[in-house]
């Protein structure tokens, strides 16, 4: 039996404007087929067993020629996989998703339409300019500027393309001077304002606002190139009133993200409402301990434990899943106390059924034992569950409390050193602020750079979660920027807005 084709409009750049269908679709996808304009993060929610095919057509240069592209959807889908093709914007709008189903039917391939935010409304809304107003026009439409120029009828009507009130220009930017020249021949005056928006919606976005008769010596001094939107009539003046995106408070900054891909969703969502511009390159890969038999040792008698200590979300999921598969559940803890490090490991805790005992107001090992020192703590059972190298002030200030502290390995981090080749490639593009979420993170980002850390890093801001990751880039020779106050993720981004507003 063939699969299925799912033709998916990924939107105009920013991530959040796909559809709920979409990332549905691309989540449950054996093959992922996308091009150029399709947002490289959609790919993070792939299955980790997907198979990724880039077909991007960048500026006439083709990865993949259509036709080829319209065998590969056949031969997949053929092989009985879900086949998840995206495409930048709406597949039915200049994108030839027309094309792709036609083949499709021919074949007998089942196919679904899943239509997105075309760039040509989203990219002008995110400059500020409504497509249509009350007071400046009731009509609009949308022309592919993508005509070949040399042709000797065109297509275009461009006489009655004149008199629409707001014309929007996909594909158009070789062509902008002929598509000028044409509209004021038709009657367009020449003072028609006209705006044209590159990489829309992204915190790429630059915009050059101008008129007919001036707009392309205009784009040639900002040395604007493709992908852009050009937009023509009297809306583009409501621009100086209604720009919004382009004024968040971290505009334009291009930001890594050093966290695991698990974890960066909060962090990634909380800059990015900021307006800023998010690299995921995780330093650090979770994964399980050499074995885990001590923890399930421990969790074999966990009702002998006074106290279970968590230092971080890691702990706590990986704590839980082996206790559920050990035939037990929450009520196994009913006698012993729980104390955790952070709001969000807190957080995480309650999800399985817990309250915490004991949160301390300084989110940090030495908070925490402040903490645990006000308890009666002699000959006291704990289990702390944890990385497998960790600080060890803790475990060992506990101990001499008088109390029986077992540390037990729920997972281990290593260096990710596939991502150290885009991590350089990232920092000689140029990138404005480094975030470390962890001493782990600090660390392995280093040791990724290398020798060409003290060079790749001496222009960007460097920001630390808290004193004790501050400590670790101190020591390793790298003084940090931003510092939080409230050791959480909320208080990272606090810090990083109050940097940049001084």
């Amino acid at each position: 039996m063939p699969g299925k084709v799912y033709l998916i409009g990924a939107g105009p750049g920013d991530p959040g404007l796909i559809t709920e269908k979409g990332r549905r679709v691309i989540a449950k996808a054996d093959v992922i087929v996308y091009d150029y304009l399709a947002n490289p993060r959609f790919l993070a929610l792939t299955r980790e067993d997907a198979e990724k095919i880039y077909v991007g057509k960048k500026g006439g240069d083709h990865t993949l020629s259509q036709e080829g592209i319209n065998q590969l959807l056949v031969e997949k889908a053929k092989e009985g996989k879900t086949v998840a093709r995206l495409k930048g914007g709406d597949p039915f709008l200049f994108g030839r998703g027309g094309e792709e189903a036609e083949v499709l039917v021919e074949h007998g391939i089942p196919f679904e339409i899943v239509p997105g935010v075309t760039s040509a409304i989203a990219a002008p809304a995110y400059a500020g300019i409504p497509v249509t107003h009350r007071e400046h026009t009731s009509t609009f439409t949308m022309v592919t500027g993508h005509e070949d120029p040399t042709k000797e009828d065109s297509a275009i009507d461009w006489e009655a393309l004149a008199r629409i009130g707001t014309i929007a220009f996909l594909m158009g930017m070789k062509n902008l001077p002929r598509i000028c020249e044409n509209l004021l021949r038709h009657g367009k005056p020449e003072d028609t304002p006209v705006a044209v928006v590159r990489w829309g919606t992204t915190p790429r976005q630059k915009v050059v606002v101008g008129n007919l008769g001036n707009i392309v010596a205009k784009v040639e001094e900002a040395k604007l190139g493709p992908p852009s939107i050009i937009l023509v009539g009297e809306v583009v003046k409501l621009r100086e009133k209604l720009n919004w995106f382009e004024t968040k408070p971290l505009f334009g900054k291009r930001i890594v993200v050093t966290r695991t891909r698990a974890q960066a969703s909060q962090l990634v969502e909380s800059l990015e409402e900021c307006g800023a511009e998010c690299l995921e390159i995780p330093t650090i890969k979770i994964v399980p301990p050499d074995s885990f038999e001590p923890l399930e040792q421990a969790i074999e008698q966990i009702e002998t434990y006074d106290w279970l200590i968590f230092t971080s979300v890691n702990g706590v999921q990986v704590f839980f899943e082996r206790l559920f598969a050990r035939g037990k559940d929450a009520r196994a803890l009913a006698n012993t106390k729980v104390a955790a490090i952070g709001v969000a490991t807190a957080e995480l805790i309650k999800k399985y059924g817990l309250l915490v005992d004991l949160l301390p107001q300084e989110f940090r090992a030495e908070g925490l034992l402040e903490a645990l020192l006000k308890e009666e703590l002699a000959g006291k059972k704990v289990l702390i569950p944890r990385a497998l190298e960790a600080r060890e002030i803790l475990p060992e200030k506990l101990r001499e409390a008088g109390a029986e502290v077992e540390v037990v390995p729920a997972y281990q981090t290593i260096l990710p050193e596939e991502e150290a080749t885009r991590l350089k490639k990232e920092l000689e593009q140029g990138v404005d602020v480094i975030t470390f979420t962890s001493s782990s993170t600090a660390k392995n980002l280093l040791k990724m750079l290398g020798d060409e850390a003290r060079s790749l890093l001496s222009e960007v801001v460097l920001a630390s979660i808290g004193p004790i990751t501050t400590e670790t880039l101190k020591k390793a020779g790298f003084t940090p920027q931003v510092e939080a106050k409230e050791y959480t993720i909320p208080g990272l981004v606090k810090a990083i807005l109050e940097y940049f507003r001084a």
